[in-house]
């Protein structure tokens, strides 16, 4: 279960969603993306991880990889079974570019390592092949009757070409008659210099004046917007041009017939066609992972089927992609080290406010979702990697005027669904915990509730302002463990590095003096907070 429903959103997914789809060469692979979940198989995951080290390895190989054109041909297939129906030329253009990429790809990925035939050289995407049949004369058979826009040919058939011919010499005896008759028209001063043949409802005619129409002498066919232009068919070429319309007519049924003959020998491999859309489908898939792994700079972990986050060098990809934007300093983002295991498997990061602590929180429930959506991820190759059944988050400010939930009311009751659904293979994610009412009270709450958490095994990512929470994972529970988002205080600048195993200082008293704020008030503000609060922060 991931929570809640806009969890996508919260963490960032919606975006890599995005940036995968960009990639996709068809709607095809967009659908693909459209429909990738949440898994909790870990062999599916890491299926799923050496399919795109294996597209990585392609892509970066000298050979052309030949995913070229192909096209979503699922309804025009579908309407094929019918017993009559045919496709026309787009159509079956499409179809033959697309089982042609088709028959390349398999071709491609069912190479072997040697002459023994007992390996693939990409095994992972080899298997994707299974039960996909190339269809090499279909190809051929399209082509032969089809030339290279996609156009039937002449020769697709003995009647069509011997049609065509008669069209062509018709055509050219027309245009012979409406030449003479136009240039007597043009040395009499009938019509103007520049004036060329047109057609007009398929036929051949000639643009005339409305005072002149007589003189030319025919049929009218139609007059021009400004109604200055008339179209007249010569009476000569009438005859001609009804010819025309006849072979038209014959042309149009040859090229029904051929389509027809073409369709009833596709439509037995319909179902066969349709399964190969799907192999597409996954190819292109996978196609644009590995398009987005390169460009996150993106390792494919092995992933346990246990829960574990050991990962090193860490970075959020949007975050990322964003500075770099913004700045040509690669190392503008601090790459995040953060540990969960059985022995601490609930980490309570403290520290100031603008100091890395959401980011943290976030890039641990991105990096986590996108590996089990099967994704790669930007972290080091040493990092190790788990899987998780249940992903909760409680981020951003929850208030529902609708529901009239406060926002402290919406965190409450984000940690009761919570507390039911946890258990030894849910990471939580909060943000800010026990924020939005009272602090002692909001204090005591969010350590109790933190102690539940425990109780059902949960595993955890907190960030906190709250003393009394930074002290529970300094006491003897060791699955609760501190993490302190480090500060310059000399500069009284955030480093945005996380260390575990130390609660953070707030820095609360020298970010209001770094802000100019009055010394007289900070120094009133320190003896209301008290001595032992004091103390605390200093010793922190």
């Amino acid at each position: 279960m991931i929570y809640p429903d806009n969890f996508e959103f919260k963490i960032g997914f919606h975006e890599i969603r995005d940036m995968l789809r960009s990639r996709c060469l068809s709607p095809l692979g967009i659908v693909r993306i459209d429909n990738m979940a949440f898994m909790t198989d870990a062999g599916a995951i890491n299926a799923s991880m050496e399919q795109i080290r294996e597209m990585k390895r392609i892509r970066s190989g000298e050979e052309d990889f030949p995913l070229n054109a192909f096209f979503d041909i699922r309804e025009s297939m579908k309407r094929l079974r019918m017993t009559g129906t045919f496709l026309e030329e787009t159509e079956l253009f499409e179809l033959m570019r697309t089982l042609a990429t088709m028959n390349d790809v398999v071709a491609f990925l069912k190479r072997y390592t040697d002459d023994e035939h007992t390996a693939f050289i990409f095994p992972a995407l080899a298997a994707l092949t299974e039960g996909v049949i190339p269809m090499p004369q279909i190809v051929k058979d399209i082509d032969r009757i089809l030339d290279k826009f996609g156009h039937i040919k002449d020769n697709a058939s003995p009647k069509l070409a011997e049609i065509r011919h008669e069209l062509a010499r018709t055509k050219g005896s027309i245009s012979r008659i409406l030449g003479g008759i136009l240039r007597s028209a043009q040395s009499e001063g009938l019509v103007d210099k520049d004036v060329a043949p047109t057609l007009r409802d398929g036929r051949l005619v000639l643009p005339v004046a409305p005072g002149l129409k007589r003189k030319i002498g025919g049929i009218v066919h139609d007059e021009s917007a400004s109604g200055r232009t008339v179209y007249v068919e010569p009476a000569e070429v009438v005859e001609a041009n009804n010819h025309i319309r006849e072979l038209e007519s014959d042309e149009r049924h040859e090229i029904i017939r051929i389509l027809k003959q073409m369709a009833d020998d596709i439509r037995p491999h319909t179902e066969e066609i349709l399964f190969s859309q799907d192999f597409l489908a996954d190819i292109d898939f996978v196609h644009a992972k590995a398009s987005l792994s390169e460009s996150m700079q993106c390792a494919e972990p092995q992933v346990t089927a246990t829960p574990i986050i050991d990962w090193t060098r860490a970075r959020h990809p949007l975050l990322e992609q964003r500075l770099k934007q913004i700045s040509a300093t690669p190392s503008a983002l601090v790459p995040l080290n953060i540990e969960l295991t059985t022995d601490n498997r609930i980490l309570i990061i403290s520290g100031p406010n603008a100091g890395g602590k959401s980011v943290c929180l976030k890039t641990t429930g991105l990096l986590q979702y996108m590996v089990q959506c099967g994704l790669g991820i930007p972290v080091d190759e040493r990092s190790r990697v788990g899987m998780f059944k249940d992903i909760m988050i409680d981020i951003g400010d929850e208030q529902s005027l609708e529901n009239d939930l406060s926002t402290y009311s919406s965190h409450l009751l984000n940690m009761k669904n919570m507390l039911k659904q946890a258990n030894q293979s849910t990471l939580i994610l909060i943000d800010e915990f026990g924020t939005g009412t009272e602090p002692n009270i909001g204090g005591a709450i969010a350590e109790s509730v933190l102690g539940q958490f425990l109780a059902h095994g949960a595993w955890g990512v907190i960030t906190t302002h709250y003393t009394n929470l930074k002290l529970y994972a300094s006491g003897a529970d060791t699955r609760v463990i501190n993490g302190a988002m480090l500060y310059d205080s000399s500069r009284i600048a955030p480093m945005f590095k996380l260390e575990i195993g130390l609660p953070g200082n707030s820095f609360a008293f020298e970010l209001a003096r770094k802000m100019g704020l009055p010394e007289a008030i900070i120094k009133d503000a320190e003896n209301r907070a008290g001595e032992e609060f004091v103390g605390i922060e200093r010793n922190l």
